[in-house]
């Protein structure tokens, strides 16, 4: 197995480029760029912390390969009919650099607006389900994957998922109406844990829940639809500079069409 195939399935569970990035194999490039932008902005190395730094940068290049790929038209036909790709081609490129000629910096206070924006939406009511399904009911998850919640949301997202469940959209699951409060307890003093960390660096309230909602980024590998929502309202594309082809590839990789 090559090394790219195997950082995939690795880091993201699969082999298969287009299901690395969630979109369709007939995904247009716009479509196919926004997928790398949402998710590669959830494993950037410069928003995570420094123990998991290492893991974040091999997933942040899988996702610059991968989507190095998928951009280049005659590349992406290569590997659609064939499953090959030359991964020599792109040992030497600065992903970071890479990166950064293509998508504009989102600033705190764009993050600011867009949890405005969010908070009672329709896109958080997606989200509350759709994690609310992927976890059967368990709220630690939940709150990992849901953008700007923390314990004080339980509630809110109580409500959310009791009104799904008598619209028949969901399951109810006993374990999330009746959750044991020694397990609630347990993870409040967590999320109180990280406020006092910070209050430790003397960080004002404002900078105590941006500490707080960093981690929650960092953890969520799941919010198609809060990076696809942010992009939309505050990223304005700057000129991308171009990849040159390489020469005529010196090593290709094969899969087979059944890991497609």
């Amino acid at each position: 197995m090559s090394d790219l195939l195997s950082k995939c399935e690795e880091y993201y569970g699969t082999r298969n480029f287009y299901e690395v990035l969630s979109v369709s194999p007939n995904a247009s490039e716009k479509e196919i760029k926004k997928a790398y932008h949402k998710l590669s902005l959830l494993v950037h190395p410069d928003r995570v912390e420094e123990a998991k730094k290492a893991v974040s940068t091999e997933k942040f290049k899988v996702l610059g390969k991968i989507y190095s790929i998928l951009q280049n038209i005659e590349k992406r036909k290569v590997y659609d009919d064939s499953g090959e790709f030359d991964e020599d081609s792109y040992s030497t490129i600065n992903w970071m650099e890479y990166w950064r000629s293509m998508f504009p910096r989102i600033s705190t206070k764009d993050i600011e607006n867009y949890e405005k924006e969010y908070i009672g939406s329709e896109t958080e009511i997606y989200d509350v389900k759709r994690a609310y399904i992927s976890s059967k009911g368990n709220m630690d998850v939940i709150l990992e994957y849901v953008p700007f919640s923390n314990c004080d949301s339980e509630p809110r997202i109580i409500q959310i998922v009791r009104k799904l469940v008598d619209n028949g959209e969901v399951e109810e699951h006993d374990c999330f109406f009746n959750e044991p409060q020694k397990k609630k307890n347990k993870r409040r003093r967590k999320w109180e844990a990280e406020r006092l960390e910070a209050e430790k660096l003397n960080l004002t309230d404002e900078e105590i829940e941006k500490s707080i909602r960093k981690n929650q980024e960092r953890r969520h590998q799941e919010l198609c639809s809060f990076m696809s929502n942010l992009e939309k309202k505050y990223c304005k594309p700057k000129k991308r500079q171009s990849i040159k082809d390489s020469p005529s590839p010196t090593k290709k990789t094969r899969r087979s069409a059944r890991n497609k």
